[in-house]
């Protein structure tokens, strides 16, 4: 029998056992929870870049299950949507259920986001990527089909001018082949450009076109009047030759007083019938009407990616391209809202409205931010607000203040570098960090001054008309009327003296008279890795034209005057290391070149020519005429806007620009080379004359 103390006993010990068992517990969970705690972190930490890749891929597969073939909105002006049609007509060449994506190069990462798409789809097939020029990727999912090797004829066979559409039409016409087949035409055409057997291009370019109305021009008048002039000079030449046979006295007087002799007249008549036959035949010769491959668009294909946008940011004031990689992770999109709902409701404020769109030079706006934001704005209906324009590809970020009573000017044009092209850990992150640079960009938005009137920028720089900017001119146009006054020339010259004494003495004189080379040849003949003796020998030729044409400066405006102010600031440097104007070897090469650069702007600038920057890829170029996303490296395929010349907008395939790079040699040394854009001085050339000069006084100061 148990008594009363044994049952306290014993409901005491069985008390003490529970608690035990609830602190093994509570123990146990303390050490699990930070575990759970890291766990759950490393989850949310990688779940933005998964998210990156399904969403985009899941956008697609979407796209894909409405039709087989799905082309960007993105590039109107290279491959326009209406192309579609086309595209999915040359897939059914292939025999085997064809899925096509034509997207922007940067928007893609090539073979993995087939996979994602693939696995999205769940259908079998062959699915082929391409972009702005050419097949990129292509695999082949539950299908017998030689993609790869079908891919190397498309690219090896073809010109990179070919076009996208021509590209897949060879890549589908090998698929057809067989898998047989398609191997030994993908070798044969690989030995063959190895061995440096290219496919010549199929357009030229508006430069080529002046040269053939100039050269057709030059044959018109040139060739008739060589031969009225030669044909007569060389006869005579003969029979006064030593030892020629004396002409008989009838011979010498024929045709005295009888007007010209009938020899004369057959010669005037071939020189006319010459004329005529050139002037026939050149059209036949130089036919081509297109600078591209790239057909007309149609207002639709200019309109639908602003009309895509437009209705985005009409239900939510941020808008994320889902063609392209996400960028944003949903806590960082939560947050930009918030920041934009509080200076939405802020004393001041107003509408923000972040539009994460690509821009690319092929795109409606020709890759030009504000021309883009003004024509979404107007698709909005003209509604005033803030406007940030973020490329998730590049990682640039653009802001406009549209109807704001906002101190823009502070605010937004001088943005820290960080923020608008980011730094080199923006630049290594996929996302390019956009999510924390947005969120520093609403800081100074916030904190931005309000002003008593709103501000709004004035009208865009027009793009090129993206329906007639492929058309080349009329043969008879332009040049060619030039090309006829020089026909005159060569013809005299060519009769006057042998081309080859012309080119001794033309030679000769340039050297004992060196004088600048004319703008128009800067691009043709300014090295890519010039010797710090040619950098000197070109710098001080520069600032002897300078000089000369500035004079005492009384006509000079502000604008000359300033870009002269600066070039001396560099050349007194020269002076204060024992130098002076004419010797310049104390400089280091990016002064050189700086000199070089703002010597010849300071000319421009005098002869009233419209230049504010030079060109991006070499600054030796001289002017620039517009501004593209370009490849400054063979490593990578990550580009730079920069402002181009004619010859490096025009006449300069997409993997040239790395071999046309300007690079400096070390002061010591011609062997080691660096980017110019690596040197502080001299990384503010591609921003334009006037922060070039700023760039040169600040350094000026600091030493």
């Amino acid at each position: 029998m148990t008594t009363g103390g044994e049952r306290g006993r014993t409901a005491m010990r069985a008390a003490a056992k529970t608690n035990g068992a609830i602190r093994a517990r509570l123990l146990t969970l303390l050490v699990l929870l930070p575990l759970l705690i890291t766990a759950f972190a490393s989850a949310a930490l990688a779940a933005p870049s998964a998210t990156s890749t399904d969403t985009q891929a899941a956008y697609l597969a979407a796209q894909l299950r409405t039709s087989p073939v799905y082309v960007t909105d993105q590039l109107p002006r290279e491959i326009p949507r209406s192309t579609a049609p086309d595209f999915a007509k040359v897939a059914q060449r292939t025999g085997v259920p064809t899925y096509v994506l034509v997207l922007p190069a940067q928007a893609t990462t090539g073979v993995d986001l087939l996979d994602a798409v693939h696995d999205r789809l769940g259908k079998d097939g062959l699915y082929v990527l391409i972009d702005e020029s050419t097949v990129t990727e292509a695999k082949a999912y539950g299908v017998r089909a030689p993609a790869e090797d079908a891919a190397t004829v498309a690219f090896y066979e073809l010109p990179y001018d070919a076009g996208p559409l021509l590209s897949f039409q060879r890549f589908a016409d090998a698929i057809a082949q067989g898998a047989e087949k398609a191997a030994a035409r993908a070798e044969s055409a690989r030995e063959k450009y190895n061995a440096g057997d290219e496919p010549a291009d199929l357009y030229i370019g508006p430069s080529d076109r002046e040269n053939q109305s100039t050269l057709t021009g030059v044959a018109i008048t040139g060739v008739p009047l060589l031969m009225l002039l030669l044909v007569p000079y060389v006869r005579r030449w003969w029979r006064r030759r030593p030892g020629a046979a004396p002409r008989k006295a009838g011979q010498q007087g024929k045709g005295k007083g009888k007007g010209k002799s009938p020899g004369s007249w057959i010669l005037v008549a071939l020189a006319l019938g010459t004329a005529v036959a050139i002037a026939l035949t050149a059209p036949l010769l130089f036919d081509q009407t297109r600078s591209s491959a790239s057909p007309p668009p149609r207002a639709i294909d200019l309109n639908a990616r602003l009309d895509r946008v437009a209705k985005g940011l009409a239900k939510d004031p941020v808008y994320a391209d889902p063609e392209s990689p996400r960028v944003l992770d949903t806590a960082q999109l939560a947050q930009l809202h918030d920041r934009i709902e509080k200076f939405s409701s802020s004393k001041g404020g107003g509408p923000v409205f972040v539009a994460l769109v690509p821009q690319i030079y092929e795109d409606e706006s020709q890759g030009d931010e504000e021309a883009f934001t003004a024509a979404v704005r107007d698709k909005l209906g003209g509604k005033d607000g803030v406007y940030i324009v973020a490329d998730p590809l590049d990682g640039y970020i653009n802001v406009f203040n549209y109807g704001l009573a906002l101190d823009t000017y502070s605010a937004f044009f001088d943005l820290p570098e960080s923020i608008s092209y980011g730094d080199s850990k923006a630049d290594e992150a996929d996302d390019h960090l956009l999510g924390e640079r947005l969120d520093d960009l609403m800081v100074i938005l916030d904190k931005t001054a309000r002003t008593d009137e709103p501000t709004t920028p004035g009208d865009p720089y027009p793009a090129a008309d993206p329906i007639t900017e492929d058309e080349l001119r009329p043969l008879y146009y332009g040049e060619f009327w030039s090309g006829l006054f020089l026909g005159v020339l060569a013809a005299l010259l060519f009769f006057g003296l042998a081309a080859a004494v012309l080119g001794i003495v033309r030679v000769l004189l340039r050297r004992r008279n060196p004088e600048p080379i004319p703008t128009s040849e800067l691009p043709r003949v300014s090295p890519a890795a010039p010797s710090l003796s040619y950098l000197r020998e070109t710098a001080t030729t520069e600032v002897r034209a300078m000089t000369t044409a500035f004079g005492t400066g009384e006509t000079a405006d502000a604008r000359s005057r300033d870009r002269y102010e600066a070039t001396m600031v560099l050349v007194d440097e020269a002076s204060a290391a024992g130098g002076s104007g004419e010797e310049l070897d104390a400089l280091r090469p990016a002064a050189l070149v700086v000199i070089t650069v703002l010597a010849r702007a300071t000319r421009a600038a005098l002869a009233h020519e419209d230049t504010t920057r030079c060109c991006g890829v070499n600054p030796l170029h001289g002017p620039a005429k517009s501004s593209r996303h370009v490849r400054v490296s063979t490593e990578g395929n990550r580009r730079r806007m920069l402002p181009l010349c004619d010859r490096c907008l025009n006449d300069t395939a997409p993997n040239d620009y790395p071999a046309l790079l300007l690079t400096l040699p070390a002061p010591d040394n011609d062997s080691q080379r660096t980017p110019y854009y690596e040197d502080d001085l001299l990384s503010a050339a591609p921003e334009g004359y006037t922060k070039l000069g700023r760039k040169v006084r600040e350094s000026a100061l600091a030493h």
